[in-house]
């Protein structure tokens, strides 16, 4: 490319917002360029989303082979190939990266560039920028280079190899026992998905509750039907050291139990998370960013330098894929069109443990220190003709329903397809509707759709209690055929 090109845009990093963006914006009156030093997708193509839930999807495969006795079949044997998991895993990483690279062959506009991008400092009212070997200069820059694995300052942790969020799927070799170093959403969901491997599992946590801001009794729901399945539990605890011993590693666990030592073939990583900003140049143009390194934005993405705004991960907040890509529909409105789309918005998430915990707006504690007048509504699983008739009858539904105008504050739905069912909340509360929307409706029997319309007219309970009876359903109560 002769000469120093100029760009109208210049996104860096082509995760879950950068690369629906380049290719939104690009256009006869807008040049635009797709700066991306590894691969396309960002974390969640090449080694989130997409690889865990495929392995995920494999291990649940293998855990219903085993109780195929409950459903009157006969598997005399269940051998997971590790290898073979993983590969297929990686497969599927590779086919939906392929896909994000055939878009940009053969196109100017938006173009795309391979190398490490950063800032060198202003060029007129733009900004300069080298990409690789290349250098340029761009009038507006979108930041959107992820995250990546924090590592805790352990002794021991620089001499041990150990697998996080990053390369887990490059390991083809089978672990035999993994101690998993923080309780969020990544050691629960790869927990289980090794532990149905025929892996033993020990995960460590510093919080009481696992999942992060999950309520209590959805905490330990979850604790207690992972305990079921084997996983061992370390909470209000931590790793303070660890050595290696040959292919093994010794691993030093301090809580309110005293401490004790555990020996384990791998660790896997999962304490947090920190964003890529360290090597961009952003102190050349002067974007500012908090104690932790996370650049600073206002609800339209807009950084602390007009012309630069971030979006995923790196600006904190919610780290969820469908959140960054959402925020290339915000920064869509901020850029092309009327500027209305902002932050300001309700952000469902879930964990893909099995059952999955689908989860939208205020916790139990958020809705009480919000000083709000709600009502808790819960329904067990176990009383849903469908769930009982597929043998997934564990987890529950939780409402947070506001007394005076009938509209949901937040939902925890943890069942079999619980990531599903909690779109109906979801859709519920960003048309600004009140439960009995649901409550009215017809939901097909028998399904665990009927589930969502139990939960929002089953009676006020206390969220310790056991779970309320809502309303008869057909199929509902375990004496029903």
């Amino acid at each position: 490319m002769p000469g120093k090109p100029h760009f109208d845009l210049l996104i860096v990093g082509g995760g879950q917002c950068g690369v629906p963006l380049a290719h939104a914006l690009a256009g006869p009156d807008r040049s635009v360029a797709l700066a991306e030093r590894a691969r396309l997708g960002g974390s969640c193509v090449n080694f989130g989303c997409t690889p865990s839930k495929a392995a995920i999807a494999s291990a649940r495969l293998a855990h219903d082979a085993r109780r195929a006795a409950d459903f009157g079949l006969r598997i005399p044997e269940v051998e997971a190939d590790y290898a073979a998991v993983i590969a297929r895993a990686g497969a599927i990483a590779e086919e939906s990266r392929r896909g994000l690279e055939r878009r940009f062959e053969g196109r100017e506009n938006p173009l795309l560039l391979r190398g490490h991008a950063r800032f060198t400092g202003r060029a007129g009212h733009g900004f300069a920028l080298r990409v690789g070997e290349l250098d340029c200069t761009a009038s507006q820059v979108v930041l959107d280079t992820g995250t990546r694995t924090r590592v805790p300052e352990i002794p021991g942790l620089e001499e041990t190899p150990f697998l996080h969020s990053g390369n887990w799927l490059a390991a083809r070799d089978r672990p035999e026992h993994v101690v998993f170093i923080g309780g969020g959403v990544i050691s629960l969901e790869m927990g289980q998905c090794y532990s149905r491997l025929g892996i033993e599992v020990t995960i460590v946590a510093r919080s009481e509750w696992l999942g992060g801001r999950e309520d209590p009794d959805v905490a330990e729901a979850l604790r207690a039907m992972l305990e079921r399945e084997g996983i061992r539990f370390f909470t209000s605890a931590a790793v303070d050291r660890v050595r290696r011993d040959g292919h093994a590693v010794d691993v030093s666990i301090v809580g309110t139990m005293g401490s004790q030592w555990m020996r384990a073939t791998h660790l896997f990583i999962a304490a947090g998370r920190r964003p890529n900003t360290d090597d961009l140049g952003l102190d050349s143009v002067g974007v500012d960013r908090d104690e932790d390194g996370f650049v600073r934005v206002d609800e339209r993405l807009a950084t602390s330098v007009e012309g630069i705004w971030a979006a995923g991960d790196i600006r904190g907040g919610p780290m969820f894929t469908h959140a960054s890509w959402d925020d290339h529909r915000i920064l869509r409105s901020q850029l092309d069109g009327d500027g209305t789309r902002t932050t300001r918005r309700i952000m469902p998430y879930a964990i893909f443990t099995d059952p999955e915990l689908g989860r939208v707006g205020m916790t139990e504690a958020e809705a009480r220190h919000s000083g709000r007048d709600f009502e808790v509504r819960r329904f067990d699983m176990a009383a849903n003709g469908r769930a009982r008739e597929s043998g997934e009858s564990s987890g529950f539904i939780k409402l947070l329903v506001e007394r005076k105008s009938n509209h949901i504050l937040g939902a925890a739905v943890l069942a079999a397809g619980g990531a599903e069912l909690v779109h109906a909340y979801v859709d519920l509360m960003n048309a600004g509707a009140p439960a009995t929307v649901i409550e009215h409706a017809i939901h097909i029997h028998p399904t665990l759709s009927e589930a969502v319309q139990s939960a929002v007219t089953a009676r006020p309970a206390r969220s310790t209690a056991p779970a309320a009876r809502a309303h008869a359903r057909p199929g509902e109560g375990a004496d029903q055929a």
